[in-house]
């Protein structure tokens, strides 16, 4: 079934493990759903997508299955992310009197070509008359508002779910970047670990991004942040409920962030002078979920001694950005990774 049959609207997607966004040209971001899936075994139908699937994860009966079909930025379960692409889509499609648009999709710059196309082919499946793919990072430099085809450089550190992008952009292109698949998931994941270790408890991933978010902290607080958290004694197996600490998440996160930090570090390395120059002055933007992480701006800064400001509303940055290109396509077509393919 095609999804888009009415006048077309162009319509940009950050494509991302964690949640999806979708904007559509001249109306903003319509969409903002976890990238959760929720399939019914047996006959392979969805029973639910975004927020409703997510709430469903580790919470489902045998004939149900819970999915997060992106890893590491990049389609891990096709036929999923194909199903929920074009769940996701028919909402707008139906809410905005969507057409078959054109569509560019912020993918992870690290992205091999049987990726590309696994990317491509998914979206042209849901509908779309024609795909563009353009680097998340780049995406994330344009939605910062920075100009990326000025001759001067720039460095952006887009932290999602999946990967960490670290790129430096002049002349509208990349001129180097780093694609570290350790982000946001990779963070839940050691706290679960160390909660585990430490506190003898098990808990879920749910619980461990609430209290990445709420009390996560890349260097230790002045005031130091309590959050209350319950899961199943591995001794007993019994339901527990303990307190942790803003301290004890840093612990439990530093290992990561440590190589979030050392990719950052290479890659201005090997910055050319002229760029690093130019990086020193206009400092180093920090954009996507893990922006939002108290503290980690200045470890940057300590560690790199350059400014780094987090951006307003780091999430939306590559939704923005393909906005933007939505916006000034003919200007911006070089950003735009698979038609340097097409050439």
């Amino acid at each position: 079934m095609k999804l888009f049959n009415l006048a077309s609207k162009d319509i940009g997607i950050d494509l991302g493990t964690a949640n999806i966004l979708v904007t559509i040209k001249g109306k903003g971001i319509v969409l903002n759903e976890p990238s959760v899936v929720a399939i019914e075994k047996k006959t392979g139908n969805i029973i639910a997508t975004g927020s409703e699937a997510k709430e469903m994860l580790g919470r489902t009966p045998e004939t149900i299955q819970a999915v997060r079909p992106l890893k590491d930025g990049v389609i891990a379960d096709f036929t999923a992310t194909q199903l929920m692409l074009k769940n996701m889509l028919a909402k707008v499609a139906k809410r905005y009197n969507v057409g078959r648009p054109r569509v560019v999709v912020g993918v992870p710059s690290g992205i091999t070509e049987v990726e590309e196309r696994a990317v491509e082919e998914s979206v042209l499946q849901a509908g779309a008359r024609e795909v563009f793919l353009i680097e998340e990072p780049m995406a994330a430099a344009i939605g910062s508002g920075l100009d990326v085809g000025e001759p001067s450089g720039s460095m952006v550190i887009d932290i999602g779910g999946g990967t960490t992008e670290v790129a430096v952009i002049s002349l509208g292109g990349i001129v180097l970047s780093h694609s570290l698949r350790i982000a946001g998931d990779e963070l839940d994941q050691d706290i679960i670990n160390y909660i585990k270790r430490e506190e003898n408890l098990i808990i879920g991933q749910t619980q461990a991004e609430q209290v990445k978010i709420q009390v996560g902290a890349a260097m230790p607080l002045v005031t130091k942040m309590n959050m209350e958290l319950k899961g199943r004694d591995l001794a007993t197996g019994l339901p527990k409920t303990i307190i942790v600490n803003s301290d004890q998440i840093m612990i439990a996160m530093q290992e990561s962030i440590q190589k979030i930090v050392e990719a950052v570090k290479a890659c201005l390395e090997k910055t050319p002078p002229e760029l690093a120059a130019d990086i020193m002055q206009k400092g180093i933007v920090l954009t996507g979920g893990g922006a939002l992480i108290k503290g980690l701006d200045k470890l940057l800064m300590n560690e790199t001694k350059m400014p780094v400001y987090p951006i307003e509303d780091p999430l939306d940055a590559v939704v923005r950005g393909t906005e933007r290109v939505l916006d000034n396509i003919e200007k911006l077509k070089t950003v735009l990774m698979n038609s340097k393919r097409r050439r």
